[in-house]
């Protein structure tokens, strides 16, 4: 009996000892803590690898995909009434130096490129900061470059919608026989500056949720500053749009506005997750590193039944046969 219990407390400790090095293998917060060299080291790396995809989308972009890539960009100002502007129906752009023939090229095709590296350079800096997050957050990992390229995407198609009408308001400020000629250089800047302002600001509420699942900003925060959140993105719209006008920033705040909203509800449902999980297990003043207590298995409580016995077998008193006759051993012996 005391062998059989010693061998199963041998195994119990053995699986025990096991399953914790299985948890100590799970790279942790400070598993992947670095030196401030070592973090720019990374840095590094992560922007080298997003400026080779650029460049090298780019550099396709420029060689083969150039004309249909300009004419795509050259569109909304086509789109203007040819009463406000000059090259008739073919709406032509103009550049007044022998060299703008490269830069203009140059400039269409990094336009191009950047837009289709996002994956790979939004990528890149999920993959920064995610040795800084814990293990129930790097999980979002794919969830977030989809949805980060997916909003980038549609921040850049509202950009182009809104350059046609944008165009329309500009050029019309200048009133009656008034023509624009644009400078082809002038024209591809304002354009770039457009799509990646609008892209980029359209990843705002991704941010919001990102520091809402960590744990660093709760729906009722995000509620509270609703009203200042608003105003600022108004301001924010204001100053941010090239175009300075009263369109363009209205067609950047109301999509940021909505946005927000959708984030917060995000928020909301992902706290009154997090509370009934933390209701349920009772481990909610556990860290987010800490493994919680791990119900025993059947060979545990095996183990636990049987030293149960043998214990009780060794501490019982003797039987009363036992004690009978040794006390009359001990009177006879009297």
């Amino acid at each position: 009996m005391a062998e059989g219990t010693s061998a199963l407390r041998r195994i119990t400790r053995a699986a025990g000892a096991a399953a914790s090095s299985r948890r100590r293998t799970v790279p942790t917060v400070d598993d992947s803590r670095m030196s401030l060299i070592e973090h720019l080291k990374e840095l590094r790396r992560r922007l080298l690898i997003a400026f080779l995809a650029v460049s090298l989308l780019s550099l396709i972009v420029g060689i083969w995909g150039y004309h249909g890539v300009f004419d795509l960009l050259r569109r909304p100002y086509c789109n203007v009434p040819v009463n406000r502007r000059t090259g008739g129906a073919g709406c032509d752009l103009i550049f007044t130096h022998p060299t703008d023939a490269f830069f203009i090229r140059l400039k269409v095709s990094l336009v191009a490129g950047t837009i289709l590296a996002s994956p790979v350079w939004l990528y890149q800096l999920w993959a920064f900061i995610t040795p800084g997050l814990h293990r129930n957050e790097r999980r979002w990992g794919t969830a977030f470059v989809f949805s980060s390229v997916l909003l980038f995407a549609a921040g850049c198609v509202l950009s182009y919608v809104v350059l046609g009408p944008a165009l329309d308001v500009l050029l019309g400020f200048a009133g009656n026989g008034v023509v624009a000629l644009l400078e082809v250089n002038q024209y591809i800047s304002f354009v770039m500056s457009m799509l990646i302002i609008f892209g980029v600001s359209f990843e705002f509420p991704l941010v919001l949720i990102l520091l809402n699942l960590s744990g660093v900003l709760s729906a009722a925060r995000l509620r509270k500053w609703r009203r200042a959140a608003i105003f600022l993105i108004f301001v924010f719209a204001g100053f941010a749009t090239p175009t300075q006008d009263p369109f363009s920033m209205l067609a950047l705040a109301a999509p940021l506005c909505i946005l927000y909203e959708v984030a917060m509800a995000v928020a909301r449902q992902n706290d009154k997750r997090r509370a009934r999980a933390a209701a349920e297990d009772g481990f909610g003043d556990l860290s987010d590193d800490e493994a919680s207590p791990a119900p025993p298995t059947s060979s545990q409580l095996a183990g636990t039944d049987a030293d149960r016995r043998f214990d009780q077998h060794e501490f019982d008193e003797p039987p009363a046969a036992t004690v009978g006759s040794s006390s009359s051993w001990d009177d006879d012996a009297t």
